[in-house]
């Protein structure tokens, strides 16, 4: 896996500028461009099991914190006391080259046909390090040798997916040493819900058993998780219904369908619930006139728009060394079908493992409010299941400036962080793009949410309102 800088990219789908990073020695008339930051990006190659030779796809970029006109070694200390974070996108399927041109990274993508690229002001490498991974095989870039219509390079299971992650991240650091030190969070949303315990749980692992290089596992960061599907499905039918979207006899249609997932599921047959459970899905949207799942003030989704033209035009594959066709798809295709046994399994166990790992491993759990499918109450219902009863009665700050409406709602309790994002979908770096940045920084760098707990507030509230009604004469 050799060295391979991002110089720069195509500011457009038609190739008619460039965004330069990082002059190219080999290009005279590069000289004298201005050094932004360090990019990197390639593949590594994976040989697990029986599964052909498998290419995982990255794409890294340094610290703006850190200065590319430095030499790395002569700001050693800077850059592994600097946090490295990895995001992964959901699906199954989908790139996560989304979330960096869509969400939190140092590049947007325009709405329009054009494809324009500009510089994100809301870019999570402001002040850590970000390595954006297209897995598991399938997604984005990335592929396996061999025939695209076998299916064996699919992965079927989260263990053999957090195996070759682990593999790949081996072969990163190998090659670019210079982060190996670096407190390490893996992060991502959606579908992630599942890839970033198991990953995370995975590091664990291998650093317990001395097994190929120590990684420096501080944590892991989720949005919206799609973590236990049986609550999930049953949350998203409650929420359509209390939205409006569904009446009594509707939602009567869909609990009757939901007890037969349910039975498919405790049975063991997750193949079958599968099935169910996306019938579920499906048949909910069709009652509520096919409202947006992860945002149900909306009818659309947000648009990838010119981003398959741009990630597949010849000129931005030669500046990534890729070139293989990028793929997207959110729990459809190769990928999904691959994945059928797993996309109804829960995953809560794991994130149980990490919370009570003697490490000691930072967790933040943010949901955006608005989103049906992976939202608030399946995350609040899982960690109170897991921290016990100190959970619900811990303080819950609503977290806001002296002026205006409250960014989220926060709740911290021993190494877990939970954050509610108002006013936002699935996507919270989308819709909330500097408030996820604050929050994210926030608790990679204990600074603290600024607000205060209601508590004693409502129970003046709700004092007072007693005496009133102690008081009224019948």
């Amino acid at each position: 896996m050799p060295r391979q800088p991002v110089y720069s990219i195509p500011a457009n789908v038609a190739n008619t500028q460039m965004l330069h990073f990082y002059p190219d020695p080999e290009k005279k008339e590069e000289e004298g461009l201005p050094k932004t930051v360090r990019s990197y990006a390639g593949y590594a190659d994976v040989n697990i099991q029986d599964i052909p030779e498998s290419h995982l796809f990255y794409w890294f970029f340094e610290s703006q914190t850190c200065d590319p006109n430095i030499d790395a070694d002569k700001q050693k200390e800077l850059i592994e006391q600097t946090p490295l974070l990895i995001w992964l996108n959901g699906g199954p399927g989908a790139s996560s080259l989304a979330g960096l041109f869509l969400e939190n990274g140092p590049l947007r993508i325009g709405d329009d046909a054009a494809g324009s690229i500009s510089v994100s002001p809301d870019t999570w490498n402001q002040e850590a390090h970000v390595l954006y991974w297209d897995q598991p095989i399938g997604s984005g870039y990335s592929y396996y040798d061999g025939d695209d219509q076998d299916d064996k390079g699919y992965v079927k299971d989260e263990e053999t997916l957090s195996q070759m992650f682990w593999l790949a991240l081996q072969q990163f650091f190998a090659t670019y040493p210079e982060y190996l030190k670096c407190p390490l969070y893996v992060c991502g949303e959606s579908y992630a819900g599942k890839y970033v315990p198991y990953i995370a749980k995975k590091i664990h692992e291998q650093n317990r058993g001395n097994t190929g290089t120590h990684l420096n596992l501080a944590g892991i960061a989720v949005g919206n998780g799609w973590i236990r599907p049986e609550l999930s499905i049953r949350v998203m039918i409650d929420y359509a219904y209390a939205s409006g979207f569904l009446g009594l006899g509707q939602k009567d249609v869909l609990d009757f369908g939901y007890a037969n997932f349910q039975e498919a599921l405790r049975a063991g047959k997750l193949k079958k619930a599968t099935d169910l459970g996306n019938g579920l899905v499906n048949a909910v949207l069709a009652f509520g006139g096919n409202f947006y799942l992860y945002d149900v003030r909306s009818w659309d989704g947000l648009s990838v728009g010119a981003l398959p033209a741009y990630l597949n035009s010849d000129a931005v594959k030669a500046s990534l060394h890729v070139d293989h066709e990028w793929q997207f798809a959110d729990n459809s295709g190769p990928v999904a079908d691959a994945l059928k046994a797993d996309i109804m399994a829960d995953a809560s166990p794991v994130y149980t493992d990490l919370i009570d790992a003697p490490e000691k491993y930072k967790v933040l759990l943010y949901t955006g409010d608005f989103d049906s499918a992976c939202g608030y109450q399946s995350t609040e219902e899982i960690l109170d299941e897991i921290m016990k009863d100190g959970w619900r009665n811990a303080e819950r700050l609503i977290w806001k400036q002296a002026q205006g409406h409250p960014k989220g709602f926060v709740r911290t309790l021993k190494n877990v962080t939970q954050v509610a994002v108002p006013d936002s979908g699935h996507e919270v770096p989308a819709y909330q793009p500097q408030v996820s940045r604050e929050m994210l920084y926030n608790w990679l760098f204990d600074r603290p949410f600024h607000g205060q707990d209601p508590t004693s507030a409502v129970q003046a509230i709700l004092d007072k309102a007693q005496q009133d009604a102690d008081q009224e004469k019948e």
